[in-house]
């Protein structure tokens, strides 16, 4: 069972083995359609698309962040789809550093299914290696998919000042120059909640956007926490998606899992009220 990362020469070793199933996790914030038809113009063979909006997101709202969970009901009803048996090994992939992939990998656990896993430098890593690419749809007959949930592992806005007031240390994936308040492309305001610290997703990979070893991830990891608890680690990002690649990489180093604020920086702006903070204050 693979539950972190699986490297290239293991997938193309199980193209043909009907437990495995690959799930394409393309996608493009500044074009909603762009994953699917990257998808429809060459994918790994075998490999199902998960699109991001409707797949791993639920339905938006003026109160949420610009990819909410869906609900148990609906997460359920797509792994149903998807043919997802207890005995699946389920490896997710994306264009390269696995920053969409890691949302699946993230739901898949959350929903209680811990044979999931990332392909390691992703469909950059598959086709440096000279492997091929299909076109045809390979539909999976449907199951009951029976949920497990860890409803524990997230985080609401609503408990996030609470949780920091006891001590957790609240952790943005998002782009140094994001979290400063810098630079703000996709979201309305800029900044930061006040208390947290930045993690750049993209740091937990080498040039070749393949996850650092181990070791190498612990020390990283070690330096951003400063003595915190990682057990008392929340993750977030713009809107719940690399924030799982951060607990992804935290996994992969072996350390105890944290905790998801899925609503991240684009549900906490939509109330004024809430605090922002940007470096240097303004």
């Amino acid at each position: 069972m693979a539950d972190t990362l699986v490297d290239v020469a293991t997938v193309a070793k199980r193209l043909a083995d009907p437990d495995w199933l690959l799930i394409d996790c393309r996608a493009s914030l500044g074009d909603a359609l762009q994953g699917r038809r990257d998808w429809a113009q060459a994918h790994i063979p075998g490999a199902l698309h998960a699109d991001l909006e409707t797949d791993l997101s639920g339905p938006k709202s003026m109160a949420t962040g610009r990819h909410p969970l869906p609900s148990h009901e609906a997460w359920a009803a797509t792994l149903s789809g998807w043919g997802i048996r207890p005995g699946t090994q389920v490896v997710a992939y994306d264009g390269g550093g696995g920053q969409f992939a890691a949302r699946l990998w993230w739901m898949l656990h959350w929903a209680g299914h811990a044979n999931a896993a990332v392909l390691d430098g992703g469909l950059a890593a598959w086709q440096a290696a000279g492997l091929s690419l299909d076109t045809s749809i390979s539909p999976r007959l449907s199951t009951r998919f029976e949920p497990a949930w860890h409803d524990h592992w997230l985080v609401s806005t609503s408990a996030l000042q609470e949780l920091l007031e006891a001590g957790y240390l609240l952790i943005d994936a998002r782009a140094p120059e994001r979290f400063s308040g810098r630079q703000e492309p996709v979201d309305p305001v800029a900044g930061h909640v006040p208390g947290a610290v930045n993690h750049f997703c993209n740091a937990n990979l080498d040039p070749q956007g393949k996850f650092l070893p181990p070791g190498e991830l612990r020390r990283r990891w070690s330096a951003t926490l400063g003595g915190s608890d990682v057990g008392k680690l929340v993750s977030m990002c713009g809107s719940g998606v690399t924030a799982c690649h951060n607990l992804l990489a935290i996994a992969h180093a072996g350390l105890p899992r944290g905790r998801l604020y899925a609503g991240s920086w684009s549900e906490w702006i939509r109330d004024p009220a809430r605090a922002v903070a940007t470096d240097p204050p303004r």
